[in-house]
């Protein structure tokens, strides 16, 4: 499950990052956390089920295959432990000029303990690129959260050139979601079409 990228590497040699990632109980995802991660998505996933278009639903919603193909293709999954198992997942993708965290999920009888936003500082602090997050329209607590976190929704023209530069989706998955960035991200994206 290890994917090359920038963040990868570069995590590795942090001097103290073994301790660091020890004491906050996040680590890297490998291979024997596969069906985990499977698990964890479906679970969590489950919130969309009759919020989000009814023919963008799908069961199990991420497939063990569809996975498979996100790691190829460069999603590096980081895990929250909590007593030895995974407690939450989420995903971060190198893109050349922006960052996306991609797949964020956590068992839906641990929502609300703040793994997902430790998730999401961790992942933060792994890269000096712009991030970018996409997300449901529909799904308005995961874009409360990530407002939360300091995340600020794009408008319509800028969601739909970045879905179609940096994500792999059916248009009608882009015409049903948003995506979100920090401050930072502006002025650093090329937004001329290809």
């Amino acid at each position: 499950m290890v994917a090359s990228g920038s963040y990868a590497s570069t995590n590795a040699t942090l001097p103290g990052a073994r301790e660091l990632l020890r004491f906050m109980m996040i680590r890297r995802c490998e291979d024997k956390d596969f069906d985990a991660i499977v698990e964890i998505v479906n679970d969590g996933a489950q919130a969309y089920k009759g919020v989000i278009p009814e023919d963008r639903w799908h069961d199990p919603y991420m497939s063990p295959k569809v996975l498979r193909d996100e790691i190829e293709d460069g999603v590096l999954f980081w895990g929250y432990e909590e007593e030895g198992k995974l407690a939450g997942v989420m995903g971060i993708q190198d893109k050349t000029d922006v960052t996306l965290i991609r797949h964020a999920y956590v068992r839906t009888c641990l929502r609300n303990h703040g793994i997902g936003g430790k998730l999401l500082r961790f992942l933060e602090s792994t890269t000096a690129k712009p991030i970018l997050i996409g997300t449901w329209a529909a799904a308005t607590w995961a874009i409360a959260f990530y407002e939360k976190n300091g995340y600020r929704l794009l408008e319509k023209t800028e969601k739909d050139r970045l879905l179609q530069k940096y994500w792999t989706i059916p248009e009608r998955q882009v015409e049903t979601s948003v995506v979100l960035a920090k401050g930072r991200w502006k002025g650093v994206l090329n937004l001329e079409p290809d």
